[in-house]
């Protein structure tokens, strides 16, 4: 019985053990086990993509390739040959943008530099030793940020508040906006309007604001991708929250006038409609009258006076 018991629970650790083992994997990039390395820079920043082999060992004799999303040939170097001086097959891409580090190739390290970043040089990126026994191939996730300047502006003015209006354009990675008020509780905002081109994004977000003591307002853009938060604000005079004011009393001055327009033009209209009546029923009482006065005269004309 307490053989079963041991067994029962050396399946249950086996069980987590893989349970577990197979998340970190996860976490770490691949199923198959090699980690990922993330790299972020900002655009028209140069950048190292890290690569080492295990042992350290002189690579200045060896082969290894470079590439992105697993079709672009980054950079290829074959004992001492290399895209710059006469390999060919290199992506248009990055023609004259990537280099290695020649004094560190005897280190085992293969590490390149491309220069001048820009977004779309973003994506996954792989080392690869295929001729080394075993094999060693390693893999780096370029993000390459673009992060935006956001510009607030006054878009109009209603009896509910000021209607305040945060846009940044040409992102990337997509941004996350939020308004917050002098306390930095987040307002509450309309729909974020988000649009793509050229694999960058321009985002739209409005709010509308009361009179509050400071009437200091923040947008804040958020990348978590490549840590970057900015905030921009924006205080408002008093003058405008009284605009608000006048704008009520002027909505509602004109829909009382609208309201009373129209109990006066319906009380006209009755009043007309009871005019045309009588003067109807009067008209044919007259008809009447003169049609039996005319139709009276000639049994009058008729009777002799004797």
């Amino acid at each position: 019985m307490l053989g079963l018991k041991t067994k029962k629970i050396q399946q249950r650790l086996f069980f987590w053990f893989c349970f577990i083992l197979s998340e970190f994997r996860k976490t770490n990039g691949r199923e198959n086990g090699p980690d990922v390395v993330k790299v972020v820079v900002f655009e028209g920043e140069d950048v190292i993509l890290p690569c080492s082999v295990n042992n350290k060992e002189n690579i200045e004799s060896k082969l290894f390739d470079w590439r992105k999303d697993g079709q672009k040939e980054v950079f290829r170097y074959d004992g001492g040959l290399h895209d710059n001086n006469g390999l060919s097959g290199q992506d248009e891409q990055f023609k004259g943008r990537v280099s290695l580090f020649k004094e560190q190739l005897k280190f085992g390290n293969a590490s390149i530099i491309i220069r001048n970043t820009e977004v779309t040089d973003s994506g996954d990126y792989t080392c690869d030793f295929p001729l080394l026994q075993p094999t060693q191939k390693f893999y780096i996730k370029l993000i390459v940020g673009a992060p935006p300047e956001p510009l607030i502006t006054v878009l109009k003015i209603t009896e509910q508040g000021v209607v305040l209006q945060c846009v940044v354009q040409w992102a990337f990675p997509e941004p996350t906006l939020q308004w917050r008020n002098s306390d930095g509780h987040i307002l509450p905002a309309e729909k974020t309007q988000v649009s793509k081109r050229g694999g960058r994004y321009d985002v739209i977000l409005q709010t509308t604001v009361t009179k509050t003591p400071t009437n200091c307002f923040t947008c804040e853009v958020r990348q978590e991708e490549i840590g970057h938060i900015v905030h921009r604000n924006i205080t408002l005079p008093e003058k405008l929250f009284e605009s608000c004011h006048s704008a009520g009393l002027f909505l509602g001055g004109l829909l009382a006038g609208v309201l009373i327009l129209a109990v006066v033009g319906t009380v006209v209209l009755l009043v007309g409609r009871n005019y045309i009546t009588i003067a109807w029923k009067n008209g044919s009482q007259q008809q009447g009258t003169d049609s039996s006065n005319t139709a009276a005269e000639p049994l009058r004309s008729g009777v002799e006076m004797t």
